[in-house]
């Protein structure tokens, strides 16, 4: 196995220990897995590009250990009330969609490819969850202040997502409407 695949299935096995550490309350520790988590995805697409080994379970695994990753922290976040569930709901409408589209699209012979509002969404979103984890992690007799700046900061970016949540699924919808025709 290559090291852009050995970064992906670590992205993957850090999450357990991600959730254990915001489940226990250990925020700043949460933090720091879920900063080291996203900055292996960079990392393992930035090699996999330089050195030419872009492999098909890298097509696969890699995205999906993304949204394992993302998705663990919106559920976490979903039971503790800092976000509201009908957007961890319309988030995995859409994912689900495009997901859908692109199976169908596959068994035609057609990739469709992310599109910059995708890519976009997925940068805002974690940004989000980073804020919104860490705000978590201040003492509130003492930062009190600190960890409400980050808490509606997030929450700005997180509701910023979600439009681009809306708007990418619309748009592959849209831009991939062709492959509705023959139902």
């Amino acid at each position: 196995m290559n090291v852009p695949n050995k970064l992906t299935v670590l992205r993957v096995l850090m999450v357990p220990f991600f959730i254990i550490a915001y489940e226990y309350g250990y925020f700043f520790t949460a933090f720091v897995l879920f900063i080291i988590a996203s900055a292996t995805d960079f990392l393992d697409g930035y090699l996999a590009r330089k050195n030419n080994i872009v492999t098909n379970f890298g097509k696969v695994m890699d995205p999906l250990a993304d949204k394992i990753l993302v998705y663990s922290a919106l559920v976490l976040m979903v039971q503790d009330d800092t976000i509201y569930s009908i957007f961890l709901i319309i988030i995995l409408m859409r994912e689900f969609t495009i997901a859908g589209m692109r199976t169908v699209a596959a068994s035609e012979g057609i990739v469709i490819a992310a599109a910059w509002s995708g890519k976009l969404k997925t940068i805002f979103q974690m940004i989000a969850v980073f804020i919104l984890i860490l705000s978590k992690g201040f003492i509130p007799d003492i930062s009190y202040q600190i960890g409400e700046i980050l808490e509606r900061t997030g929450t700005v970016l997180f509701y910023i997502s979600m439009v681009l949540t809306v708007y990418s699924g619309f748009e592959y919808i849209y831009k991939n409407r062709n492959l509705f025709k023959n139902f």
